[in-house]
């Protein structure tokens, strides 16, 4: 214990508070070793849910755009009577479809757009491509829109394929409307 001296009678209580104050400010050790514990704990937990979250998303944004084009590309059709294709281009130059990849960008063009050849046809929007999911389709030409709105012998089905098995199927009537069956899941 300190001696008192004639100085201690003097303080004032709030020296004394401020005082007392400033030596309880800080973290101990445990408190610190505590919350990164805590931290680390979550951060194993959110970091594979996130990632999930982050790959559906993906492949919904894929769908999406797909979607997007194909009832982009069917109410020109109908407004225009006239037939309007759609396939995946590598840019906006390209000549040719590349049936290999639907990730690419989506090029809506007039005309029929014959064995893929995009020469003969007017280029009236590109959609570009997401980069993320692959994206496949089971017919090798372009989908074809007739006048009244039909992709009679065009038709087909999508398989949409994110990480961490994540996909969707996307399947293209022959009165061409898109819907996204629930149960039915691409191997991916």
């Amino acid at each position: 214990m300190r001696p008192t001296c004639h100085q201690d009678y003097h303080e004032t209580p709030a020296a004394n508070r401020q005082r007392v104050h400033h030596l309880t400010q800080g973290f101990t050790l445990i408190e610190l070793l505590v919350v990164i514990a805590v931290a680390v704990i979550i951060a194993t937990w959110a970091i594979p849910s996130y990632q999930q979250f982050t790959a559906r998303n993906q492949v919904a944004a894929e769908v999406m755009r797909i979607k997007t084009t194909l009832a982009t590309a069917r109410n020109t059709a109908i407004t225009r009577r006239t037939t309007i294709a759609v396939c995946p281009v590598v840019s906006a130059d390209s000549t040719g479809c590349d049936y290999t990849d639907w990730s690419l960008p989506l090029a809506v063009v007039e005309g029929q757009a014959s064995s893929g050849n995009l020469s003969d046809a007017t280029l009236l929007r590109i959609l570009k491509g997401t980069g993320g999911p692959t994206v496949s389709f089971n017919r090798s030409t372009p989908i074809r829109y007739q006048l009244n709105g039909f992709t009679l012998g065009h038709n087909g089905t999508f398989e949409v394929c994110g990480t961490h098995m994540e996909g969707v199927k996307i399947i293209v009537s022959n009165t061409g409307r898109t819907r996204v069956p629930i149960d039915d899941k691409p191997t991916c």
